[in-house]
Order: C-alpha cells, then structure tokens, then sequence
C-alpha cells in the first residue's frame, strides 16, 4: 500500500480518535456556545472580526482513502449501509389525520454550503407554521448565560480546582502551546473545564473567523430567519440539559478527549472537510466509519470511553427528543432541524417516530 503523510498522520497521533471526532460532530453547538457566551471566541477573534472569513484548507479523507486505501474506503461504506436510517437529510413525517411535518437534519457549522440547505428542504421550511431547533437558548445570549450561571459547577471548576490539576507536565504543555497559538492564554481558561477548551481547539480557523464575523450556523439562522417571518419557534432540549449530558461523562474522559483534540488540531480541517462532504452528500451514517478507517486498526482502551459518549450525548438525547417532537408532530405543519447524526441507527430519531407509529419517509 502506497505511504501518505497525511494518513499516517492520522494512525500515529489519535489513539483516542472516535472520542475527538464524535465530540466534534455530535457537540458542537454545545461547545460554540458556551464558548460565545464567555466572550472566548468573540476576544480571539476580535482583530480578525474586520477581514474577510477566513477560506477553509481541509480535504476530505475520503478522498486519500479512495487514492491510497481503497479497500478501508469500501469496508466503511459497508458499514454504513447496514445502518438504518443510514442516509439522507429531509424526512417527510405522516400520520392519518394530521398535516405533515418534517425532519431535517443540519450540521452545527458556518460553512455557506451547509447553511444553503437544498431547494427542497428550504420549501419545507418556508412553508411550515412552527419551526423547532434543539434548543431556542441559543437565540438569547442572556439565557444561556443564565443557565450556566444557575449551575456553575456544569461548566467550571470550583474551588483550588483547575484543569492542570488533572494533567501530566507534559500535557499541560501541549495544551498551553496550542492555546498560545490561538492568542489565549492557558490561566484564562484554567477554571473552565476541558470539553468547553476541547470544543474551541476542535474548531478549524475557517470557522472560527465566521464566527467572529457575526455569521450564524445553520440551526441559529433557521429560527431566526422563522422569527423574522412570524413562525413560532420551540425547542426540544434546554442548554441546561445539554450542558449537564456533557458534564454526566468522567472527568477522565473530558481530560483524554482534550489532550488528543489537542494533538489533531492541525487535522482538524481534514476531519471537518471530510465531516462537511459527507454531511452534504447525505451519507450520514459513513461519517464515522470513513474517518475511522483513516485512523488506528485499534481503539484500545477508549472503546468503552467512546460507547458511553454515544449512549450519553447522542442516544440519550434521541429519546428526548423524539419524545418531546411527538405532541409538536401531532398539531402538524411543523418543520424539526436536528443535528444529522442523531437521525440514523436503530435509536435515532428517524427510528424512533417510525417505532412510535408515524409514517417517516425519505425525502432527500
């Protein structure tokens, strides 16, 4: 098999890959906002806020596995066949009686090709009466600053506690130097804990820069753009429930999704590029296997690690929130953007409203 840099890279560095990039995908509305709230990303990109956003360098993993590995490209594909509900982003919701709804999975970015949703997708959306998010908290900064500040204990270490408190000299160095680099100092953070850190290294320039410049990411600007038309806009979770998921996990845990993100910062474009094409290719469920056959042949011990951060973050979180879209569901005309990775799989979303009896059918 042919040597690639970028490849080997990925083998040698992510021990802890699936925690890194599941995070990733699965928490990052989580992440950027509490990261907004705090005036993290807003004072680090502060001089970049005036420039022009800055143009994303990923490249898609799929791409060097179709060039170099095409057999780990193939095996992963199979996987993600054999998923339920594996593929597609628009799901048409029916029941006798009742007006139909929608289903539509977003990804949590900036990107314009992700924030255009297809042409029939945006119909859906424009003609719906009640547009539903994850969570409207996001729309109002001094609500979610109010539910973090209710439960600082979610979020920051109290007392002596501080992150290098569960850090080995070297780690502490590793995460120090990234930090610098990005222009934040290590003892401004210090109190914060580590997936907050985590979800702000995790983020690509490209992305950070929109941020900055004020562009929303696709769930923000869908219940806006419906305020603005005099829709009604409801959520499913409160940021208070999605913050205290995170905080449910181990500490150890935390630490260790920290350190490697913190080692993958430098491909992190790669993994978001490759995130971004899939996403827009409707092929959800081969997120994680492609990016997977691009890392180890082994995940050691971070598998069980990686299982209770999918029960958690995104299992969970899928009962929730099929339970709580089933009375929105029953009015009708209503259009539900969720994040893409909690559709598919025999406990997504997708699966769930089928299992609880209404007719959810593939759209796009």
């Amino acid at each position: 098999m042919q040597h690639h840099p970028v490849l080997s890279r990925v083998r040698s560095t992510c021990a802890h890959l699936p925690n890194v990039v599941f995070a990733l995908a699965a928490s990052l509305p989580l992440a950027l906002l509490v990261l907004l709230v705090l005036g993290l990303i807003w004072g680090a990109g502060k001089a970049q806020a005036e420039e022009p956003p800055a143009a994303c360098s990923g490249v898609s993993l799929v791409d060097k596995l179709a060039a170099v590995a095409p057999d780990k490209l193939a095996q992963a594909r199979a996987a993600a066949a054999g998923v339920r509900n594996g593929r597609g982003l628009l799901w048409k919701v029916e029941k006798a009686g009742i007006e139909p709804s929608w289903l539509f999975g977003t990804m949590h970015v900036t990107d314009p090709r992700v924030t255009e949703m297809p042409g029939v997708a945006r119909t859906a959306f424009e003609n719906a009466g009640t547009v539903v998010i994850e969570t409207i908290d996001i729309l109002d900064p001094a609500t979610a600053q109010a539910a973090l500040m209710a439960d600082p204990d979610l979020t920051m270490f109290t007392g002596d506690t501080t992150l290098t408190s569960f850090l080995d000299e070297g780690e502490a160095a590793l995460v120090e130097a990234e930090l610098a680099r990005r222009g934040i100092p290590l003892a401004l953070v210090s109190k914060m804990k580590p997936w907050m850190i985590a979800g702000l290294v995790a983020l690509p320039a490209c992305e950070l820069a929109r941020k900055a410049a004020g562009i929303d990411f696709l769930d923000v600007k869908l219940a806006n753009t419906a305020k603005a038309n005099g829709k009604q806009v409801l959520g499913l979770e409160t940021i208070g429930e999605q913050i205290a998921a995170m905080a449910d996990l181990p500490m150890d845990f935390h630490i260790r999704g920290l350190v490697e993100t913190v080692r993958l910062a430098d491909l992190m474009p790669d993994i978001m590029a490759t995130m971004t094409g899939l996403y827009l290719d409707g092929e959800i469920a081969q997120i994680m296997p492609v990016i997977l056959a691009a890392g180890p042949e082994e995940t050691g011990d971070d598998a069980s690690g990686y299982a209770d951060f999918e029960k958690r973050i995104v299992t969970m979180r899928n009962h929730v929130m099929a339970e709580r879209a089933t009375p929105i569901l029953d009015q009708g005309d209503a259009f539900i953007a969720i994040g893409a990775l909690h559709l598919p799989g025999d406990e997504g979303v997708v699966a769930l409203l089928q299992d609880a009896g209404y007719s959810v059918g593939l759209v796009q």
